[in-house]
C-alpha cells in the first residue's frame, strides 16, 4: 500500500524542479537530471509560441502549463507559418534580409524572455532552430529555404551559445524527413554549431515527418542523442507501440519519444477535407464569423478527444518510451479568433489550454513519478492469450527490480495475467483511472498461476490502469 500513499501524497504537492542540464542514463534508456533522477519528458506542442505571442500571451500560457504539471515546451524559433517574413506580436523578424548569420536581435529578446519565464516556471524548451520547411525537402512549406551547411553551423553556434546556460534541449528537423545527402549535410553542420556554441551542454533529437522516427535514417549520427517519432494524426487507436517497439530494438541503445501523436481537437486525416491552397482551408459555412468550425460533421472521420490522449500516452510509455508530447490543434498554430487559420479549430488557442486531455496529463505524471520509467520494462508476455491489434490492444510493463507491473486497458477489457512476473508471495491489486487519477482496490492475490480481472467499466471511453505489486516489497 506505499505506493498508493506515495501517490496520494503527489497529488497534493506538485514540484517541478529541474536541473540545468539534461543527460542520457548510462543505460540508454531515459533521460535524466544533474542529479541523476529520470526526467519525465511530458511535453506540449507549441510551434509558433514565439511567433504568434506577446509577453503577458506567453506567461498565461505558460503559467498554466506549468500547473497541469507538462516539463517541456515544444517551440519554433524560425517558425512554420511562414515565421521568415511575418513578424513576431512586436513586429520583428528573425532574420535581417532572410539571412541565419544575421539574426535581429529585437526577435531574439522575445525568445529569450519566454525561454527565460518558461525556465523560472519549471518548464525545459524543446528548441527547434528552424522549422523543416527552410532547409530543402521533398515536402515544401511557406520557406523560403535560406540554409546551406555553411550558415547553419553558423546560426546553430550562434543559438548554442545564446542559450547555453538555460534548460533546454535542443530539436532539429521540424516535420521533415532527410531527403539526400546535402541536407544531411546542412543538419549535420547545425548540430556542429549547437555544440560549439554551448561546449555540448544540450541534448540533440530530430523531429521527422509524420509517420516517421528520427532513427530510421539518423540513429547512428554521433549527435544524435536519442530518438523522436511522429506517430501522427491519420487514426485513433494509432499503434504508436510499433514505433516504441522499434526504437527499443536499436543498436546503440538511445532513449526515444514521441515527438508529435495525435492532437486533441484536430480531425482525424484532416488533410483529406482541407484546401491548404486557400486561407480558411474549407468552405466558408463550415466555420463561424470567428473562424471556428461550427459545423464539425464536415470533418467526417471525427476528431482526437482526451480519450485518444490518454490511450496513445499510456500506450507508448509502456512500451519503453521515455516521453510523450501532447498536442492540442489551436495551440500549436496559436489561433486566435478572427485569425490565420493553418488547421481549422474547435476552439481558440486560449479556451484550448484547459481541454480534458491536457488537464487529465497531471494523473499520467504521477503515476509515472512513482512507478518510474527508469525501471520500466515492457513485457508483453505479463498478457495471456491473444492480444489483437486494434482498439482492444493491451500493453504491459514491469519493474525491472519485480516489485511491481502495470497493465493498461484502452477498453476496460478483461485481461488475464501471468502472475509470476512481480518477486513476492502476494500481490497486491489496485484500478487506476486515467481520466481524474482515482485509486480503486482489487485486493490481495496469491501470486500465482494465471488471474483474470475485469475493471470497473468497459467501452469506449473507458480505460483502465491495472497496478500489481508485492506487498512485501
Amino acid at each position: 500500500m506505499k505506493k498508493i500513499v506515495v501517490i496520494v501524497i503527489c497529488l497534493l504537492a506538485v514540484t517541478n524542479l529541474l536541473s540545468q542540464s539534461l543527460t542520457i542514463s548510462d543505460d540508454g534508456r531515459f533521460i535524466e537530471n544533474q542529479e541523476g533522477k529520470p526526467f519525465l519528458w511530458i511535453g506540449d506542442t507549441a510551434w509558433e509560441l514565439f511567433h504568434k505571442l506577446d509577453r503577458e500571451e506567453a506567461i498565461d500560457y505558460l503559467t498554466i502549463r506549468a500547473k497541469q504539471g507538462f516539463t517541456l515546451i515544444q517551440a519554433v524559433v524560425l517558425a512554420e507559418n511562414d515565421g521568415l517574413k511575418i513578424p513576431n506580436s512586436y513586429g520583428e523578424i528573425p532574420l535581417i534580409d532572410l539571412d541565419p548569420e544575421k539574426p535581429n536581435e529585437n526577435y531574439f529578446k522575445h525568445v529569450d524572455f519566454i525561454v527565460d519565464k518558461a525556465n523560472d516556471l519549471g518548464l525545459v524548451v524543446g528548441l527547434l532552430p528552424t522549422w523543416g520547411d527552410k532547409v530543402f525537402s521533398l515536402h515544401p512549406g511557406a520557406g523560403p529555404v535560406v540554409f546551406n551547411a555553411k550558415n547553419a553551423k553558423t546560426y546553430g553556434e550562434y543559438l548554442g551559445n545564446r542559450y547555453k546556460d538555460k534548460s533546454i534541449v535542443w530539436i532539429l528537423g521540424g516535420d521533415r524527413d532527410i531527403a539526400n545527402s546535402e541536407v544531411l549535410e546542412v543538419w549535420r553542420a547545425m548540430a556542429k554549431g549547437l555544440h560549439k556554441g554551448d561546449k555540448g551542454s544540450h541534448l540533440i533529437t530530430y523531429h521527422p515527418r509524420g509517420g516517421s522516427s528520427s532513427s530510421n535514417f539518423i540513429h547512428n549520427e554521433s549527435w544524435l542523442d536519442f530518438n523522436m517519432y511522429q506517430s501522427g494524426h491519420g487514426d485513433k487507436f494509432n499503434k504508436v507501440y510499433q514505433w516504441a517497439e522499434t526504437d527499443y530494438l536499436k543498436d546503440p541503445k538511445k532513449p526515444f519519444v514521441d515527438g508529435e501523436p495525435a492532437y486533441e481537437g484536430i480531425s482525424v486525416k484532416f488533410w483529406e477535407f482541407c484546401d491548404f491552397k486557400t486561407p480558411k482551408k474549407v468552405p466558408e459555412k463550415v466555420l463561424d464569423d470567428n473562424g471556428i468550425i461550427k459545423d464539425a460533421s464536415y470533418f467526417q472521420k471525427g476528431f482526437f478527444t482526451d480519450y485518444d490522449i490518454r490511450v496513445h500516452a499510456y500506450w507508448d510509455f509502456l512500451s519503453g518510451a521515455c516521453g510523450y508530447t501532447y498536442g492540442n490543434n489551436a495551440v500549436w498554430q496559436m489561433f486566435k479568433k478572427g485569425g490565420a487559420i493553418s488547421i481549422p479549430c474547435i476552439a481558440d488557442w486560449y479556451t484550448s489550454l484547459t481541454h480534458d486531455g491536457a488537464s487529465q496529463l497531471i494523473h499520467l505524471k504521477k503515476i509515472f513519478e512513482v512507478y518510474s520509467i527508469s525501471k520500466l520494462q515492457p513485457d508483453q508476455s505479463i498478457i495471456y492469450g491473444i492480444n489483437p491489434h486494434n482498439e482492444e490492444h493491451i500493453r504491459a510493463a514491469k519493474s525491472s527490480e519485480g516489485k511491481w507491473v502495470l497493465i493498461y486497458l484502452s477498453k476496460g477489457q478483461k485481461v488475464k495475467v501471468v502472475m509470476h512476473k512481480v518477486l513476492d508471495k502476494t500481490v497486491i491489486a489496485n484500478w487506476y483511472n486515467p481520466k481524474d487519477g482515482t485509486m480503486t482496490a482489487i485486493g490481495e492475490f496469491s501470486n500465482r498461476e494465471i488471474l483474470e480481472f475485469s475493471p470497473p467499466s468497459s467501452g469506449i471511453g473507458n480505460d483502465w490502469l491495472l497496478i500489481l505489486e508485492g506487498k512485501n516489497l
